[in-house]
């Protein structure tokens, strides 16, 4: 895996972050306690002079890990984070898992239409998965939160505005062209808190997480940040491997990300 330049990284992050709370009435971010969503956090406290100037939101479907409510709740009060919590049913799905499946964007509808978001801010990478790779920095969705990726505007010249649909919203991916090795090298440098999940107990860690149904460990004796750097500079296993494989296959991840998947 190969480490890119965080500064750079870095500087276009944060013009992406202004960009979208310029040109955009009423933003919010999704927020999963996972180290690229709070890496875009931190990133957004730099941008806006130590504040984030925008409600986060969390998709809860009252199943993630203890970790992960106890990391959430003490990222909240020191960085004083305005915190939306939405919380999703687990029930009978007709895609992806019924834990973290298509109740995850139904959720995201409704809190989406009660505030009145126009911009929603995500943490993916190309890198995590092909279907991702298809996303622009900031791409539409309609007001039925369908993803048109076989029809989406170019962006040229570093130019991420894009045309608002009536009802519809537009997400914004400030990370885009970060990798996993790069989002951990930034950790480090910035000494940005993370959920304790990522580093090794017993021989384990997560290297992704989701909730508890659907998020299994991998091996590693990675115990700190710089050892997961130099793991992962050698590793062959991707980094999703630990996800629910069957919302991982490219067809079901692209028609949930059709659907409003995250």
């Amino acid at each position: 895996m190969i480490k890119q330049d965080t500064k750079v990284l870095e500087e276009k992050s944060i013009f992406i972050l202004r960009e979208a709370k310029q040109k955009f009435k009423n933003v919010a971010a999704l927020w999963s306690m996972g180290k690229d969503s709070t890496t875009m956090l931190a990133l957004a406290r730099k941008a806006f002079l130590g504040e984030v100037p925008f409600p986060v939101i969390h998709i809860d479907n009252r199943i993630d890990f203890p970790e992960t409510y106890t990391f959430r709740e003490y990222l909240t009060k020191k960085w004083k984070l305005n915190l939306i919590v939405a919380y999703s049913d687990i029930k009978p799905d007709s895609i992806g898992s019924a834990c973290c499946g298509q109740n995850k964007p139904d959720t995201l509808k409704r809190v989406m239409k009660q505030y009145g978001f126009d911009a929603l801010i995500v943490s993916i990478r190309r890198d995590e998965h092909g279907i991702r790779s298809k996303e622009r920095y900031a791409s539409p969705r309609t007001k039925n939160f369908e993803w048109k990726y076989k029809d989406q505007p170019a962006e040229l010249w570093d130019d991420y505005s894009s045309k608002l649909d009536e009802g519809g919203h537009i997400r914004i991916h400030p990370l885009l062209d970060w990798n996993e090795i790069d989002v951990w090298s930034y950790i480090k440098e910035e000494k940005i808190p993370v959920n304790p999940l990522y580093f090794s107990r017993n021989g384990f860690r997560y290297r992704s997480l989701g909730c508890s149904n659907c998020t299994v460990p991998v091996k590693s004796s990675a115990k700190n940040v710089t050892d997961i750097i130099k793991e992962l500079e050698t590793t062959k296993i991707e980094e999703r491997s630990g996800r629910s494989m069957d919302k991982e296959s490219e067809y079901v991840m692209s028609r949930l990300r059709s659907l409003g998947y995250m």
